[in-house]
């Protein structure tokens, strides 16, 4: 199944990634993507359906600069983000809302 198929990703017009104070603005819900690194084999699937969230290092792992594991999840892209926790080969995505 391609990337294409799934829910859109919500990506500005312009193309380019949100700034981190609108993903924190557009995170009312709490819902942050949690990274382990553990498990991660930097595949890459994710940073392809949120490119607005993740980029790729040289190695392949996804990164979201100014977070570390957990990385908040603006509304907009909740569902891209659902998707990408279930396809993850390597289970290495979740969806938590924090304490």
């Amino acid at each position: 199944m391609s990337a294409r198929m799934l829910a859109p990703t919500g990506r500005a017009a312009t193309g380019r990634p949100a700034t981190a104070a609108a993903q924190r603005a557009g995170s009312a819900n709490g819902t942050v993507l949690h990274i382990d690194w553990t498990a991660c084999d930097g595949r890459g699937l994710c940073t392809e359906l949120l490119p607005d969230l993740l980029r790729r290092d040289e190695w392949g792992y996804p990164i979201a600069l100014g977070y570390g594991s957990d990385v908040p999840v603006p509304l907009a892209l909740h569902a891209a983000a659902s998707d990408a926790v279930a396809l993850c080969p390597r289970l290495a995505l979740t969806l938590r809302r924090p304490a």
